[in-house]
């Protein structure tokens, strides 16, 4: 088992990574003091896969629970759903102390962490990331966010969770797909800040995908200590530190945004996105030919798409344009300059992002 702490003060909250570590999950939540009554959002296969371990867990240390079924979509991120989620955890809170847990991969712990910050204006939620998406990123930093036609995330908050639980043993039922798709957000982080992790992914693949535990917790532990520790010292994206983070996620999101999340989930869209951004690093100078391929390698050594399928790069640029990492005209790109070199470049020209993703088209 191991422990990273998340630095903000009052708010600190710890991550807590292992194999097998579910039953001590009820003495955390006993430490935290934060109710009495779990809501637990999650999705109908993990409620028959994983639901009586879990109220199993909560039961027996105390605490009452209810669950709260959504589909297993991105379109779970409305604000009618939202809306749906929060009428009925009113109806459960009545004479109850509750709290939210968030069990499930990203779609779940966006939306139930945006519910926990608008309820009452705020409660407590907890993390329990079952994808290793969620628990290499999303599950971690409290951002929160339900999705508008326009675009992905634009209505939600920073809103920190009190505990974020990472069992690996939830990951042994993932298939192919869900392994590579977390992969995307895992090479995204040996891109931006561990030279170390990203020689792992080239040399441990076989590993990762025949469900090794010493590797995976070695993985989800380098990329939640990263997460960690930029979010201790940016928490709301002020400084700009915390924006090395979106590196592979402006054109991501837009591909995503485009094909109406469906096609593509979100790791094989950071994935095409990252493509993007070592092109544009690569036609600006600031990397070789030969990291670009590198990166390239890598990203099909995991089996995520190179190439866009059914798709104008039209399309994505329109999309590209909601994107919340405009500054008023002006556009805003992660970019490298090695492994571990990121940078964040203002006013890429339209012309460059066009040839760019017109390369992966």
């Amino acid at each position: 088992m191991r422990k990273i702490k998340v630095n903000l003060g009052k708010r600190s909250y710890n991550i807590i990574i292992g194999k097998l570590i579910i039953k001590e999950l009820a003495g955390y939540l006993r430490k935290l003091n934060i109710g009495s009554d779990a809501y637990i959002i999650t999705n109908a296969l993990l409620k028959a896969r994983y639901g009586a371990v879990l109220s199993g867990v909560l039961l027996k240390g105390g605490f009452n629970c209810r669950f709260k079924i959504i589909p297993d979509s991105e379109k779970s991120k409305s604000l009618e759903n939202a809306g749906c989620v929060i009428k009925d955890l009113a109806k459960f809170d009545r004479k109850r102390k509750v709290f939210i847990i968030a069990f499930g991969g990203g779609v779940v712990g966006d939306l139930a962490g945006f519910v926990a910050s608008v309820y009452k204006r705020g409660i407590a939620y907890v993390q329990i990331p079952t994808t290793l998406l969620a628990q290499v990123d999303s599950a971690i930093g409290g951002k929160t966010a339900v999705d508008l036609e326009l675009g992905k995330n634009l209505v939600g908050a920073f809103y920190q969770p009190r505990l974020v639980f990472s069992e690996i043993d939830f990951l042994k039922t993932l298939d192919r797909r869900q392994i590579a798709s977390g992969i995307a957000e895992v090479i995204k982080y040996a891109v931006i800040k561990d030279k170390n992790l990203f020689c792992l992914l080239e040399n441990k693949y076989r590993d990762v995908f025949e469900n090794n535990p010493v590797v995976l917790e070695k993985i989800i532990a380098s990329c939640s200590g990263i997460k960690a520790a930029i979010a201790s010292r940016d928490e709301k994206e002020v400084s700009g530190l915390r924006t090395i983070l979106n590196f592979g996620h402006t054109i991501g999101h837009a591909i995503e945004s485009a094909c109406g999340y469906k096609g593509y989930n979100h790791g094989e869209a950071v994935g095409l996105g990252m493509l993007v951004a070592s092109d544009l690093s690569y036609r600006l100078g600031f990397i070789d030919k030969k990291l670009t391929l590198r990166i390239g390698n890598l990203i099909k050594l995991y089996g995520l798409p190179v190439k866009l399928k059914g798709m104008s790069v039209h399309k994505i640029i329109k999309a590209y344009y909601h994107d919340k990492k405009f500054v008023g005209r002006q556009n805003r790109l992660v970019l490298i300059r090695g492994i571990a070199k990121p940078i964040v470049v203002r006013n890429v020209s339209l012309d460059l992002i066009k040839e760019a993703v017109g390369k992966i088209a």
